[in-house]
């Protein structure tokens, strides 16, 4: 699909390619990175994501003389594209865009007072971010601004969306590491991951599209064939991979990430589900790995770190050794990285999956299946 900000908008750097070309040049590029495994990997078929599936996306606003620009960074600057429609994103929040445009351009309009000395002035918003994140049952919103959040915003926020449908949820933090607060709450977004729904936090951590986790989650499945028994979901997020995994009772989940808040939510939307075989750990797996003794039993291990991948916890893997491994990684180099070393402790490299879920961008998703050479 053409775009007309594809020279200058640095969201998808190769949509000037021929879409063959694309998928190609692409699918070269992943097995380049990892030929230093070596020269004949057990490449299964890639799984390409079309556009208009990308249901989250950041983008950045700028309000300046009265006019306001929203849209994604251009290529190598910080300036913003302005965006009013984007291929990439899905209809539903290519429908909401207007809707936001005009809801910031009334926030930045209206200015909040803040105490200079003796003094109160007038400032105002002049830009930030926007998080957004479609749901199955309607938008979730973050406005993500370095300001208080003052009862005049409140009430054009409040009103702005009390009429528009789509979007079911506005939040407001004043930078990223920040917790949300709600503004305006219709209903609690939620997410089907198998047979089950999942309520998201605001701001949350999620595959960028709905047909990319269903294609990853149905790797995972493929992969984990006929094993059952104890199964450890690291850097679980969501937990994403523990609901499809759940779906076996005869299977004991030990999942763990690092965000106590993403956990909480997690744990509720268990109870909620009624889901008692997977039990939840917060621990941060980049400086305290899961060990030998931890590790003890496990039948199958599942893994899905950040781009920096997971260094110090496959070194514990591979000393663990567990019958079954199965990473996921957004990044081949790291997995590259982690992948040799579980090659070296005895472990061969059964199957491997790229799903390119960042569409007509440099990155790319893999799946692999490790399993223990006696």
């Amino acid at each position: 699909m053409d775009c007309a900000l594809k020279a200058i908008c640095g969201g998808c750097p190769r949509r000037g390619l021929e879409q063959e070309e694309y998928r190609e040049e692409k699918f070269r590029k992943v097995k380049k990175i990892l030929s230093s495994l070596s020269a004949e990997l057990p490449w299964e078929a890639p799984i390409f994501i079309p556009d208009n599936t990308r249901r989250r996306a950041a983008m950045a606003f700028k309000h300046h003389k009265g006019k306001l620009v929203l849209g994604f960074n251009a290529k190598a600057s910080t300036e913003i594209a302005d965006v009013e429609y984007c291929p990439l994103l899905t209809p539903k929040l290519n429908k909401v865009l207007p809707i936001l445009r005009g809801l910031l351009q009334e926030v930045c309009a209206e200015p909040y007072q803040v105490k200079k000395g003796k003094k109160i002035i007038n400032q105002y918003i002049v830009g930030g971010d926007v998080w957004l994140c479609e749901a199955a049952n309607g938008v979730d919103v973050v406005l993500e601004y370095d300001a208080p959040l003052e009862l005049n915003h409140r009430m054009i926020i409040f009103e702005k969306i009390s009429q528009a449908d789509e979007i079911i949820r506005v939040s407001h933090r004043r930078k990223t590491s920040d917790s949300t607060e709600p503004i305006i709450e219709k209903a609690k977004p939620y997410i089907k991951i198998g047979k089950f729904d999942v309520f998201i936090p605001a701001g949350t951590f999620l595959q960028p599209s709905k047909e990319g986790e269903e294609a990853l989650t149905s790797i995972v499945k493929k992969y984990l064939g006929d094993s059952r028994g104890k199964i450890f979901d690291l850097f679980c997020g969501v937990g994403t991979f523990s609901y499809i995994l759940a779906e076996n009772k005869e299977n004991k989940i030990t999942a763990v990430d690092s965000s106590e808040e993403l956990l909480k939510g997690f744990k509720d939307s268990l109870n909620r589900n009624q889901i008692s075989n997977v039990e939840v750990l917060a621990r941060n797996l980049f400086k305290y790995p899961l060990d030998e003794k931890e590790l003890n039993g496990a039948d199958v291990v599942v893994f899905d770190p950040p781009r920096a991948g997971a260094s110090a916890q496959v070194a514990m893997l591979c000393k663990a050794r567990p019958k079954k491994i199965i990473a996921i990684s957004c990044n081949p180099a790291t997995f590259a990285n982690d992948a040799k070393k579980l090659l070296e402790a005895g472990y061969g490299l059964d199957s491997i999956t790229m799903v390119d879920q960042f569409v007509y961008s440099d990155h790319s998703e893999l799946v692999a299946l490790f399993t223990i050479k006696e």
